[in-house]
């Protein structure tokens, strides 16, 4: 069967003639920075960041030219030429032909192995790449085989172009840049340090190496190299068709210099005799290093093939370590899909929204919601570090509840704005809760929000509508009092200040203004009169959770106050009087932000706490009633939905048109999710994205209807074409989100459909065309696209293993409460999964021996290692974090038994 095959349980695959399909690429990256794509003939890039491009950028439209691919070339005495990794003029004449080479891609956690097969030449090629341990370098470890019946004389040919720059020039003073390069040929390879760098920080001495290096697998140093393009292409080759390696010419011996001219990592090694059967290894190693001393010890550590093998084996056992989350279920290859899904948000971590070819908008880093959904898949895999990510970054709030969007390098580095950029993303204050919400419930650290923490300033203020012009960057980028002192308030103010700044930011419809955009990034040309009744939801459920947080407080401290800032009292004493009128919430606002522009009065006030959560409880109920009022659709089949949004004429976007039915799924997520939809509200928005939004050889629920229109009163996303990124494709965020609200409020298959359907699709290849993972988006064809960097995956995990197999923590204690349906159990009536949990590594089998579906089997008891029995309650087991953390080392077995 044509697609992927898995082959082990840690989500190894493999794939026939990978090469014939359109954008597939692989990650392999390191820790230490290096970030790489791979193709199945190895195309693809290689960089640090944005200003650090080893091998020259590519997108998904242009890793089919070849130039800058990893080549490894064969001259064959007396027979010809060929390219181990398919990437030739002969290879591409052969291609989808009964001359084309056979091909088996394998691939596991951050790294390819490529075994290729020329009838022709009768050899095979056996190529791996991976990222080794703490260095920013590539390792290609490429195995020439004879399998032929006469001897082969056979000269080898590494050829991988060095770009050398950055990211910006590979348009903007292309040539000028490369008269900057110095290249020297060593003993091993060709090094290349440009004299400056050019790009959007100015012109700078550079003090980076960019370089290849080769060694045969018993540790010989190549014969002679390539260092220039013009050198190894000849006049009118190409890298397909060069003619160093066409015409077997010569290189240029070690110790050699050349200036100013385009590089090539072009490696020649001496003849070998290969009889049949017999073989030949050689280690290609390319990085980027700012001491030249690094590559002489990378050279030691890759010395002989089997000290590459070593290596290896080590990466594949680190990264596989790291997702230490397994499922099982009755079907096996959902089971595998769910280790890559599992994989991704890792995959984020390092390579944040940008550097994949997918992902060819960006510049780097990661935005505000990635910093804090990232957050929610390790909270599941690596809780340990995720204490202080947090902490670090609630640094970047502002006093007005607003919030950086220039994300540094470093943890909790916020940059400021130094081009006065005002842009406000309107749903950025609602994320950081809900990822606080479950680091309180898995771990029961309440202590948290009492922790203090910086407030992040710059230009800025007052919800970026304006200027402080009294600030400049020497003051720094922290908030001060009016002594000059720099404030701190707790994680729970800062909570509190984005939920209520938002709170009283409202449009013409009392609704939260939508601003510069929300979640959807291309709702953008709404800025004057949009507003999100989507994400007033959102904030209206997350109130009435916080105020939940804080009467959990109060609990374990009987009348216990909250220290607060002065200016904050109004935001939360203020009346349904004020909620009602429109210009006096707005003023109670401007109010505030101005008393907050430059300084804050650094006075703390204390307020009774369930006085506080009283208060936000109001004011979420006052949200969710005027929705619920005003925002309801209703169709002719007696179901309906929530109108989602005003355009930039203050008109509803959503209700039934003379050009059809516009509906968007973002406003159905956040009201079923916050409980703003009741339960036949609920059933009716199910009933109404069924038959106007799902679509199952798509992928399953897409992003909106048709609206038949540009709507330049909206955002970009009505101008690309419909079924494509956010305009009517099956957006994955959203719909894992869908199915999380649905999951969290009862209505299981509802949700089970719309997971299941994202997972069937990317596993059907013939429709999908990825590897494993949940893609960003399937377009109108089910093509999968923007594979890997997605926060779709963090909670596609987060719902698999707090929802469905319901295993989640509730301040700190462990409950199992799974919404597993019928299929998800194995042919035994078993489903289990792996996880660690307060620091204890656990396997929690559910055992359904009548196979029973959902709603037809309850938690009846369970068994921590064949010892403890714990009872459950109402189909819910709780097991108390104290008996979790008294467990030792090893994985320790719980089994539930469900009974009808």
């Amino acid at each position: 069967m044509k697609g992927i095959h898995f082959i082990d349980e840690h989500g190894t695959f493999t794939m026939e003639q990978a090469e014939n399909e359109s954008y597939l690429y692989f990650p392999i990256a390191g820790e230490n920075g290096m970030k790489s794509s791979v193709t199945p003939n190895f195309g693809g890039d290689s960089k640090l960041d944005q200003n650090t491009f080893l091998l020259e950028p590519v997108s998904s439209e242009n890793l089919h030219n070849n130039r800058s691919g990893r080549n490894f070339w064969c001259e064959i005495k007396g027979e010809g030429v060929w390219s181990a990794v398919g990437q030739s003029a002969e290879a591409e004449a052969g291609k989808f032909t009964e001359n084309q080479d056979e091909s088996v891609l394998t691939a596991g956690f951050m790294w390819q192995t490529v075994e290729r097969t020329s009838k022709k030449y009768q050899l095979k090629a056996t190529v791996t790449a991976f990222v080794p341990r703490s260095v920013n370098a590539e390792v290609m470890q490429v195995t020439i085989q004879n399998i032929g019946e006469n001897s082969k004389e056979i000269t080898s040919v590494a050829a991988i172009p060095i770009y050398g720059r950055s990211a910006d020039n590979l348009r903007d003073h292309r040539h000028v840049t490369s008269l900057l390069h110095r290249i020297r040929t060593t003993e091993n390879g060709i090094y290349v340090k440009p004299t400056l760098s050019f790009d959007e920080r100015g012109h700078q001495k550079n003090h980076l190496t960019y370089y290849v290096c080769g060694l045969t697998g018993e540790g010989e140093k190549p014969q002679s190299f390539y260092p220039d393009v013009d050198i190894f292409l000849g006049e009118g080759g190409t890298f397909t068709h060069p003619r160093a390696v066409l015409e077997h010419r010569d290189g240029e011996p070690a110790g050699k210099t050349f200036e100013g001219t385009e590089a090539v990592g072009g490696i020649r090694f001496a003849p070998v005799t290969l009889a049949k059967g017999e073989s030949k290894t050689f280690t290609i190693f390319l990085g980027v290093t700012d001491d030249e001393k690094e590559i002489a010890a990378l050279s030691e550590r890759l010395v002989t093939k089997e000290a590459v093998e070593k290596e290896f084996a080590v990466i594949k056992e680190d990264w596989r370590k790291q997702v230490n989350v397994a499922y099982h279920t009755g079907n096996r290859e959902f089971d595998q899909l769910l280790k890559w899904v599992s994989f991704q948000p890792i995959l984020r971590r390092i390579y944040g929204c940008s550097f994949l070819p997918h992902h060819d908008y960006g510049k780097g880093g990661r935005g505000w919601r990635d910093l804090w959904q990232d957050c929610l898949a390790l909270l599941i895999m690596n809780p340990s570090n995720v204490r202080k990510m947090i902490l670090d970054n609630f640094g970047g709030v502002r006093m007005d509840g607003t919030n950086a969007t220039i994300i540094g390098e470093k943890p909790g580095e916020f940059v400021a704005d130094r081009n006065n950029i005002t842009r406000v993303w309107m749903d950025h204050g609602m994320w950081p809760f809900l990822t606080t919400m479950l680091y309180l419930d898995q771990t029961g650290d309440l202590d948290l929000l009492n922790q203090e923490v910086f407030y992040f300033k710059d230009r800025q203020v007052e919800r970026g509508t304006a200027h402080d012009l009294d600030w400049n960057e020497e003051e720094g980028n922290w908030q001060r009092d009016e002594n000059g002192m720099l404030y701190k308030g707790t994680v729970l103010e800062h909570l509190l200040l984005q939920h209520l700044c938002s709170f009283y930011e409202v449009g013409e419809h009392n609704y939260i203004r939508l601003r510069g955009a929300d979640w959807n990034d291309a709702i953008d040309l709404a800025n004057e009169r949009g507003e999100s009744v989507a994400f007033t939801c959102a904030y209206a459920g997350n109130l009435k959770n916080l105020a939940g947080v804080i009467r959990k407080l109060e609990e374990g401290d009987k009348g216990r106050k909250i220290t607060l800032l002065e200016e904050m009292q109004e935001l939360i004493l203020s009346k349904k009087e004020i909620w009602d009128d429109i210009e006096k919430k707005k003023a109670l606002l401007a109010d505030f932000t101005t008393k907050c522009r430059h300084t804050v009065s650094g006075r703390k006030v204390e307020m009774d706490a369930l006085l506080v959560a009283d208060c936000l409880e109001e004011k979420a109920e006052w949200m969710m009633e005027h929705i619920r009022k005003n925002e309801w659709i209703e169709d002719q089949d007696g179901d309906g939905w929530f109108n989602s949004y005003y355009d930039n004429h203050g008109n509803a976007v959503e209700g039934i048109f003379d050009s059809g039915v516009r509906m968007m799924l973002t406003g159905q997520v956040f009201a079923v999710m916050s409980q703003t939809a009741d339960v036949k509200q609920t059933r009716a928005i199910c009933n109404s994205a069924d038959r106007y939004l799902y679509k199952r050889e798509v992928g399953g629920y897409r992003l909106n209807t048709n609206f038949q229109e540009e709507k330049y009163d909206m955002g970009r996303m009505f101008g690309f074409a419909y079924g494509e990124k956010e305009n009517g494709a099956v957006f994955s965020h959203m719909t894992v989100m869908y199915a999380n609200a649905l999951y969290q409020n009862g209505f299981v298959e509802e949700g089970y459909k719309a997971l299941q359907t994202l997972a069937d699709t990317a596993l059907d290849f013939e429709t999908s065309h990825i590897y494993p993972g949940i893609p960003e988006y399937f377009n109108a064809k089910g093509r999968g696209l923007y594979h890997y960097l997605t926060g779709a995956a963090s909670w596609y995990m987060l719902t698999m293993v707090t929802q469905v197999f319901g295993v989640r923590g509730e301040y700190g204690d462990l409950v199992l409460e799974p919404k597993l349906t019928k299929e998800q159990f194995d042919a035994d009536g078993k489903a289990q999964i792996h996880l660690e949990f307060a620091g204890a590594k656990l396997q929690v089998t559910y055992e359904n021996p009548k196979h029973l579906g959902y709603g037809a089997y309850k938690a009846a008891k369970a068994a921590l290692d064949d010892k403890t029995e714990i009872a459950a309650k109402d189909g819910k087991l709780v097991i108390k974090r104290a008996m979790i953390e008294k467990l030792g080392s090893g994985e320790h077995q719980i089994q539930v038994s469900l009974l009808g």
